[in-house]
């Protein structure tokens, strides 16, 4: 499949919507993807130190993920583009809301309690809420796009299994569950990396890269 268009591949490649003038979406979408990821990839693993620097992840899951998220998903939606712009829009929502929370988060907004020890308990709670409810909108999306290639297919399962290692992580405080979310997203990293290279790719006017079948038909 074309990353042009997000219906199946059923033997031929998918029309390319740049035929029509509007370009593809997906040249921008999946990159933006990329560094709100490993972002928060880095910070799972340890390797960003949120405790010293709380607002470090802010620039990439706001301004480079979230806000060029929404920009492909507008663009998508004019060139007619519906399932690219629900998925486009959906993880545009998501890093956007992020951002907004460890802003909340950092400077006071939701009148979480000063004291040291309700405030950790108070925050957990919030993380755990978003979590949890994105998880279970990632699901869904999951669900809705079995009819995309494999390789989409996969990228939410494992977003999805992204979201439950870090719920556990919020819940337990286990730093395992952590270093596993960060593994897991670095993989999501990879499978999106390799749909916009197919994407480029047939941009350029080379070959489109294997999707796999879709899992329903």
């Amino acid at each position: 499949m074309s990353v042009s268009d997000a219906r199946p591949r059923t033997g031929s490649v998918a029309p390319d919507v740049s035929a029509a003038g509007g370009g593809n979406p997906a040249l921008l979408g999946l990159p933006a993807l990329l560094p709100g990821s490993l972002t928060l990839g880095l910070w799972l693993i340890g390797y960003l130190d949120t405790d010293t620097l709380p607002g470090g992840m802010i620039p990439a899951v706001t301004s480079s993920s979230g806000l060029f998220l929404l920009v492909a998903c507008i663009w998508a939606v004019r060139v007619g583009q519906g399932a690219m712009a629900a998925i486009f829009g959906t993880f545009s929502a998501f890093w956007l809301s992020l951002g907004f929370l460890l802003l909340g988060v950092i400077n006071g907004w939701f009148g979480i309690a000063t004291e040291p020890g309700l405030r950790a308990g108070q925050i957990q709670n919030v993380e755990a809420t978003f979590v949890l409810s994105w998880l279970i909108v990632f699901a869904t999306l999951t669900v809705a796009t079995l009819r995309l290639p494999l390789a989409f297919t996969a990228g939410f399962a494992v977003v999805c299994t992204t979201l439950a290692l870090v719920l556990g992580f919020v819940v337990n405080g286990n730093r395992l569950f952590a270093t596993l979310g960060g593994i897991t997203t670095f993989v999501v990293c990879t499978i999106y990396a390799y749909i916009f290279v197919d994407a480029m790719s047939q941009e350029l006017g080379g070959e489109a890269l294997p999707m796999g079948a879709p899992i329903q038909q």
